[in-house]
């Protein structure tokens, strides 16, 4: 990262440049105030720039779709109307690409720069540059910061492995610090941190990170440690997920759409989000890279999504649902599409130009697909003259996923039967209509995936590549039908062995070092004490 006085430098001499030759260098102060003496007298104005940065992490480019495009529930295969792109979805898709992919290079900046602005923060709090308000203590507002800064390195450790481990305000450029030492750095923040945030849950809290918002994080750092650190953390999740069920602050949404509605800040079953808003925070635009144009007039919306859109269900996913569970339709846009009369029927422009628009669970391969093929994200709602930014905010953790870890957990340390309980209490709105199939027992559990993996040519399975049974299987498939399209997929088939091993659509294991990204090239040419993740040079 450069240090913000070359930032500042570089800026200097393009405004000079920009002035033409004026010779006169006479300096012109137009502000004695600088850092050292400006004091903050918003406390929450001044720590929002430590969540501003999530908003970035959520696109087409980024984190959202690395989790997911990599995975084996969602594809962003190229069509009539583009989204080649030179290569950087399919990439995803294929376990190839490579350390100048755009994702790949969004996600470290992001990531440190929220690790950058979460230390200046707590400097300043600690310096007393910030004014604290009533009812607050700085020992509270820094522990918040320092949730913050461990939910980045959370990101850092898990997408990236071994990293620099920033802590300060220095411009020294570090090493790398091994992935096991990031992950004690980050349960050591948290554990010293939880005491002192608020238990409360209110708006002034709302996408902030309360006691309960931290602890889910600690618990999700617990349910990967056998990936991070190499020592599985099943008792240490469990009691974390404990405590936010035994809060007694969130809830399970009695309708599967409520936590994901335009309005959704509400909602109890939401323990941390990133909040956007269409016009004033925008930036989460899942409708405009999956859907068809055509449906802009399902909706009336008042911008165009682009093209035949992409990210779209692998068929061997879908397969996967119980006919029976309404998340299957509450999560992918399936069959014939009309506008917003219910009656019109929407046309294709492509290869199916002039057609009705009847998207289908068909793909070819996953490089390059008809415009009416694979069905689209209908996970968030997209209100009436949406724009290109949707305003739901989009929630990291929810309750259900609090209830699924402790599951896992218990399925994980031997009590399959009692996780059972839990993952059909969760299951129980999916098949309201259909009660009896909410129940799952242990052994259900037990059992291996449906998932029909193996690699796709012509629209069918030609080559099954490794069959070895997945343990745990049944759970994995209960996260995928629960958590499609909220950038889950990609970490939950890596602590479940199936990431690198096997084959879906057009993908085939391309080595185990795919388990994390590699380092920026740009990163790396900036700093010569990086060194590139193995296996990528």
């Amino acid at each position: 990262m450069k240090p913000l006085k070359q930032y500042i430098g570089t800026g200097l001499l393009l405004a000079i440049a920009a002035s033409g030759c004026n010779n006169d260098l006479t300096e012109k102060i137009y502000s004695e105030v600088t850092e050292d003496t400006y004091n903050y007298s918003n406390a929450y104005q001044a720590m929002s720039i430590g969540y501003a940065n999530m908003r970035n992490l959520i696109s087409h480019t980024h984190w959202y779709m690395a989790q997911e495009s990599t995975a084996d529930g969602i594809v962003m295969p190229a069509n009539a109307s583009g989204w080649d792109d030179g290569g950087i979805y399919k990439r995803m898709h294929l376990h190839t690409w490579n350390s100048e992919n755009p994702q790949v290079s969004n996600m470290w900046n992001t990531f440190y720069s929220g690790v950058i602005n979460a230390n200046r923060l707590i400097d300043q709090l600690s310096n007393d540059k910030i004014t604290i308000p009533t009812g607050v203590t700085k020992e509270a507002l820094i522990s918040e910061m320092r949730a913050v800064r461990a939910f980045f390195y959370w990101l850092i450790c898990d997408n990236f492995g071994d990293a620099p481990l920033i802590t300060d305000r220095s411009d020294a450029l570090l090493e790398k610090t091994s992935r096991k030492d990031i992950y004690q750095f980050i349960v050591k923040e948290l554990t010293e941190s939880i005491p002192n945030l608020s238990e409360d849950r209110n708006t002034l809290l709302y996408a902030r990170f309360n006691k309960w918002a931290a602890k889910t994080l600690l618990a999700n750092v617990y349910l990967n440690a056998g990936v991070y650190a190499g020592e599985t953390k099943w008792e240490e999740c469990l009691a974390q997920c404990n405590d936010v069920i035994a809060s007694g602050k969130y809830q399970l949404e009695t309708g599967l759409t409520a936590p994901f509605v335009t309005e959704n800040q509400n909602s109890p079953e939401i323990v941390f989000a990133i909040p956007f808003e269409e016009n004033l925070a925008g930036g989460f635009s899942a409708h405009m890279f999956s859907w068809h144009a055509s449906l802009k007039n399902k909706v009336n919306m008042l911008a165009t999504p682009w093209g035949a859109g992409s990210a779209k269900g692998v068929p061997q996913f879908i397969n996967t649902y119980d006919a029976d569970d309404q998340r299957l339709k509450s999560t992918w846009m399936i069959g014939a599409q009309f506008a917003a009369d219910g009656v019109t029927p929407l046309k294709g422009s492509y290869d199916q130009a002039g057609k009705n628009v009847v998207l289908t669970n068909e793909l070819p391969d996953g490089l390059y697909t008809g415009e009416a093929e694979g069905y689209r994200m209908n996970k968030f709602e997209v209100k009436t003259q949406a724009q290109g930014s949707l305003g739901n905010d989009f929630p990291v953790f929810r309750y259900a996923q609090v209830l699924m870890m402790k599951a896992e957990c218990l399925l994980r340390t031997g009590k399959a039967n009692d996780a059972a309980t839990v993952v059909s209490q969760v299951r129980a709105r999916a098949f309201a209509a259909k009660p009896a199939k909410a129940t799952v027992t242990g052994a259900d559990l037990q059992k291996g995936s449906g998932y029909q993996y193996g690699f796709v040519e012509n629209y069918k399975v030609v080559d099954p590549g490794n069959t070895t049974a997945v343990q745990y299987g049944r759970m994995l498939d209960e996260l995928g039908w629960e958590f499609a399209w909220e950038g889950f997929r990609r970490r939950d088939m890596i602590r479940f062995g199936v990431y690198t091993t096997k084959s879906w659509l057009s993908h085939k294991p391309n080595g185990a070092f795919r388990a994390v990204f590699p380092i920026p090239q740009i990163a790396i040419n900036s700093n010569p004490k990086l060194k590139q993740n193995p296996d990528y040079n």
